[in-house]
């Protein structure tokens, strides 16, 4: 998405809560008490560089830590 011209920003969103809202599962778009969003870690700043989301070294899904890199 960001080679076709979205900012990094914005490809996030649309991957992540953008996404969740348009599927009906808001409740798993944000990190808080009571939401079911899964998290991931990688080393450095997407907005900065967006490659860095191709190589994810920390993983979360339904509260338990998948990979841990």
């Amino acid at each position: 998405m960001v080679r076709r011209g979205m900012t990094p920003l914005h490809a996030l969103q649309s991957a992540t809560v953008n996404a969740a809202d348009l599927l009906g599962v808001a409740d798993r778009a944000e990190p808080k008490t009571g939401m079911l969003a899964d998290i991931i870690a990688v080393e450095g700043n997407p907005l900065d560089d967006i490659t860095v989301m191709e190589k994810v070294v920390f993983v979360m899904k339904d509260g338990e830590i998948v990979k841990n890199d």
